[in-house]
């Protein structure tokens, strides 16, 4: 029976995306786990995988066509002796993503639940009880009497595929009227408005008419700067953010770096102030550990690592690779884990785990010369440092007047998770670190 292949969410915050290319043509005889497109979501290209072996029997969405929302069909499987003859017509390329009405031949109902068909990959069984497998999988468990709860899935992320099923040994039906889990019975909050409309403001419309007259030039937006605009949109509304300022001197770092580099020239090694940065407040972050927590709805999260975001700038937006476990490692390895995600941040090919995560982010301005600023709060996390410019500063030290590199530095802090007095110790124990390097190697 005809199974069809939805756009797949692999990203949390994917909610559509570009098939950027097809791997497998029709006719193609495929197995779970063969590659069977490039996909580009808000932040990346990634590889879809096959979840069931088969038949590729139409592809309806063709290569290049952008905006395709999660779960749309983008092809058809065939089983072993069906013909695709059965199969509604491919869409023409740069052809709208599929309706409901334009949707290839189905399982029966019976076989086939309707609201199951539109659940994307994910692991086979989430907080609230649900299990997610493919298609195929729950018609041979339908018709076998088994129930998917009780079965691992092997498929990408965890779902439940054909195989599986066929290696479950056959028992009761599953009861028609399962126990809720508990988690599960309580009220959910309803999700942000921003986080699946458009970034909000003032309409096209009225904007268009305001500038009437003058000469423009329209930019839409795509994927990555409309997530941006609203995750950042909604944190800006949510989050109750509070600012703390300070200063650190940065004369014996400076010169610390350069003995390091000196020592460091013959194996390529070179150290930037803002490896410096990441491993201070890495370390702060276990000096402080209460400060090292995240939001998480209706709780607070403490993390026991360090596990530190750092935004990287790239054409048309931004992205967080967060450098993981950072307080446990040398500032040689830190700085070129950074490189190493920089790198590929920019060429798009950061895989969701190296971008997703974390409890604390560092914006780094300082080389465009921004003095000091405010960053905004990426959630989960549960505070941000906005880092400026190392300037030559006139100081008081012991009644004298003194130059100094000073490094001006902003707290952005989630008041729900980190209050005043704790944030304070946080900015005052990175400081320190900044100040005293060379205690960063004890």
């Amino acid at each position: 029976m005809a199974t069809e292949i939805l756009m797949p969410a692999l990203s949390p915050t994917m909610e559509e995306g570009t098939l950027a290319k097809w791997l497998v043509k029709e006719g193609d005889t495929v197995k779970s786990g063969d590659i069977l497109a490039e996909i580009e979501t808000d932040k990346a290209t990634m590889e879809f995988e096959a979840v069931d072996e088969g038949t590729v029997g139409k592809i309806l969405i063709a290569e290049g066509t952008q905006g395709v929302k999660v779960n749309t069909p983008i092809a058809v499987m065939l089983e072993e002796g069906e013909d695709a003859s059965s199969v509604a017509a491919p869409k023409a390329a740069g052809a709208a993503p599929a309706k409901a009405e334009d949707a290839p031949a189905k399982a029966p109902q019976s076989a086939q639940p309707t609201a199951e068909q539109a659940k994307p990959a994910a692991p086979a069984h989430d907080k609230s009880g649900r299990v997610f497998a493919s298609p195929l999988a729950r018609r041979i468990a339908a018709e076998r009497g088994i129930d998917l709860s009780g079965i691992t899935g092997t498929g990408p992320r965890g779902r439940i595929v054909k195989a599986d099923v066929e290696a479950a040994r056959p028992g009761a039906a599953k009861p028609a009227a399962a126990a809720v889990p508990a988690e599960a019975a309580a009220p959910k909050a309803a999700a942000p408005a921003a986080a699946a409309a458009a970034p909000q403001g003032m309409s096209y419309e009225t904007v268009k008419k305001l500038l009437e007259g003058r000469e423009t030039e329209e930019v839409a937006l795509d994927g990555m700067r409309r997530t941006i605009a609203a995750r950042l949109g909604e944190a800006k509304q949510t989050i109750p953010h509070f600012y703390l300022r300070r200063s650190a001197k940065l004369d014996a770092l400076m010169e610390f770096r350069g003995t390091l580099n000196k020592q460091l020239e013959g194996r390529g090694v070179k150290l930037s102030v803002n490896d410096f940065v990441i491993k201070a407040c890495a370390l702060a972050l276990q000096q402080v550990p209460d400060a090292n927590a995240v939001w998480a709805g209706d709780r607070i999260i403490k993390l026991k690592p360090s596990d530190v975001a750092v935004a990287v700038a790239i054409e048309g937006g931004l992205f967080t690779p967060v450098l993981k476990d950072a307080d446990k490692k040398t500032l040689s390895a830190l700085s070129a884990e950074m490189k190493d995600l920089a790198n590929r941040a920019k060429t798009k090919k950061l895989a969701p785990h190296e971008y997703q995560g974390g409890s604390f982010a560092i914006s780094n301005l300082g080389m465009f010369g921004i003095e000091n600023f405010d960053a905004v709060i990426n959630p989960p996390h549960g505070a941000i440092l906005a880092v400026g410019a190392g300037i030559q500063t006139p100081v008081v030290e012991n009644g004298e007047i003194v130059i100094r590199n000073v490094m001006s530095m902003t707290l952005s802090v989630d008041h729900r998770v980190i209050d005043g007095a704790l944030g304070a110790q946080l900015l005052a124990a990175i400081v320190e670190n900044l100040e005293n390097p060379v205690g960063m190697l004890a």
